[in-house]
């Protein structure tokens, strides 16, 4: 496991269990904790730092989002998500959210709906940024708002928790071909289709992005499967590239 400090400086002025966590979801989207695999808290605590104790709290934490799993007498296992899942996932998704854009785009006050432009703007500018887990906040809080305007509770819930479990792993990568700022800018086309009142518009750019954001999870899994079959020796070299900024 690489050095996991990169992740996340703990700052005096914030919550320690807050910071961890930051520290601990990076490395989550990074790649550096892989799925499948228990960690313990006194490991992740040397490599962080700090001491075992808010690393317990932060994974206790990281559960509740499904993130990962509770091993008894050993540690915290990292939720694995199967292929099956990742399609079953976007179906859903698809499901609810295509059609309530939709509905949206109709029913919305235009002035509710130019309100997420900062939102979407904000999430092109984290991907240019490189800031990985600032996008997927910035996403996370689009999407969410968005539904939130057909003013169903119970659906928002519903696809916050189907967020929680389809996450992101080894980003990185694809960070790096610049595939994200694609991404991003979606959201900016599908505000500008709702404000028009195109409908159809919103409904096919919300399926089409949806199809993109599936496509990202798999080629985050075979990033991710490809620094697993990488020599050790190269992903040592690797991780420290990373943590001194080569």
């Amino acid at each position: 496991m690489g050095d996991l400090k990169q992740y996340g400086l703990v700052r005096a002025q914030e919550r320690l269990r807050d910071q961890v966590g930051h520290a601990l979801r990076a490395a989550l989207i990074a790649g550096e904790l892989r799925p499948g695999q228990v960690y313990s808290a006194p490991g992740l605590a040397d490599d962080l730092g700090v001491s075992a104790t808010p690393v317990r709290e932060a994974m206790l934490d990281l559960a509740r989002e499904g993130l990962v799993e509770p091993v008894r007498n050993k540690g915290f296992r990292i939720t694995e998500v199967s292929e099956r899942d990742l399609d079953q996932f976007t179906e859903l998704r698809t499901l609810i959210e295509v059609p309530t854009v939709g509905r949206v785009t109709r029913t919305a006050h235009r002035e509710r709906l130019e309100a997420l432009r900062p939102i979407a703007g904000e999430i092109v500018a984290r991907a240019r940024e490189h800031d990985l887990i600032g996008y997927l906040e910035a996403d996370r809080r689009f999407h969410l708002a968005l539904l939130a305007l057909a003013g169903n509770d119970r659906l928002v819930e519903t696809v916050g928790e189907l967020r929680k479990r389809s996450r992101l792993y080894g980003l990185t990568g694809l960070d790096e071909a610049g595939k994200l700022v694609s991404s991003a800018e979606e959201h900016l086309e599908l505000l500008d289709l709702m404000i028009a009142g195109d409908a159809p518009g919103a409904e096919a750019c919300m399926r089409r992005h949806l199809g993109h954001v599936r496509s990202l999870w798999a080629d985050a899994r075979d990033e991710s499967t490809d620094a697993r079959d990488e020599p050790a020796a190269d992903r040592d070299e690797s991780t420290a590239d990373r943590a001194t900024g080569r």
